[in-house]
């Protein structure tokens, strides 16, 4: 209190520019709380957006290393399998070339059991035994036996085809062939070594001279041959009592 008359003391103004420093720090750091929450929230939604989006640079090292080492572990998967496929293509190769060769010799064994059983005309060297005069039946079939001991692999006799079951048969100067009559004057060619034959036929008591020592008023005469057809046989082959069976 102040007493009476006194004159009363003045009070100290307020400091403006105190206050205004005041109020212009308080708002920049508001300012600054406001542009750090604004970033801070951009940030977190950059960061939950690449989360979303896969690539290696979300990846840690670990799991780049696990990574490079599935790609490594694929790729050799990949390698062994195209080597099988490879070994595979090759087998194949190989198989169907085999194959190849086996069909053709099916095809050539097929064509040599059809020229030796005369169901194929046939051409090649051999010789040609002309006989002359009576002669059995036994001797011309004597002179057939030779020539297939001989290695002969295919035998006509006055044109016919000698196949598996044919047989001259018959008397001096009534002999037949597969019910063709054969003469006095036939021949019998026969395709193979002609020096093997011949030596074979012509020896020094050999089939020729047997023969001839029993029918004495035929002549036999072997003359070799550097090329012949012989036709095939026209008799039926077909079996009627068999079946062939594999």
């Amino acid at each position: 209190m102040t007493a009476a008359g006194a004159t009363p003391t003045p009070r100290p103004a307020p400091d403006l520019r105190a206050a205004r420093g005041g109020m212009a720090r308080l708002n920049s750091r508001l300012a600054v709380a406001i542009v750090a929450g604004i970033l801070g929230i951009l940030a977190i939604g950059q960061l939950r957006g690449q989360a979303g989006v896969p690539g290696l640079s979300g990846l840690s090292s670990t799991e780049l290393t696990q990574l490079i080492a599935n790609l490594n572990a694929g790729n050799d998967r990949l390698r062994d399998e195209l080597g099988d496929l490879e070994r595979q293509e090759q087998k194949l190769t190989e198989a169907h070339d085999r194959g190849q060769t086996t069909v053709g010799d099916l095809g050539t064994d097929l064509s040599r059991i059809r020229a030796w059983a005369g169901l194929t005309p046939v051409t090649g060297q051999g010789i040609s035994i002309l006989i002359t005069g009576p002669i059995g039946g036994d001797g011309v079939e004597d002179l057939l036996n030779e020539l297939r001991n001989a290695g002969a692999e295919a035998i006509a006799v006055d044109g016919v085809r000698i196949v598996t079951g044919t047989v001259v048969a018959g008397a001096q100067g009534a002999l037949s062939v597969e019910n063709h009559a054969i003469g006095d004057a036939f021949e019998i060619r026969a395709i193979g070594s002609p020096q093997i034959l011949t030596g074979t036929l012509t020896r020094t008591g050999g089939v020729i001279a047997q023969v001839t020592s029993t029918y004495d008023a035929a002549q036999i005469s072997v003359t070799p041959l550097d090329s012949m057809t012989l036709t095939a046989t026209d008799r039926d082959l077909t079996l009627t009592e068999a079946t062939p069976k594999l």
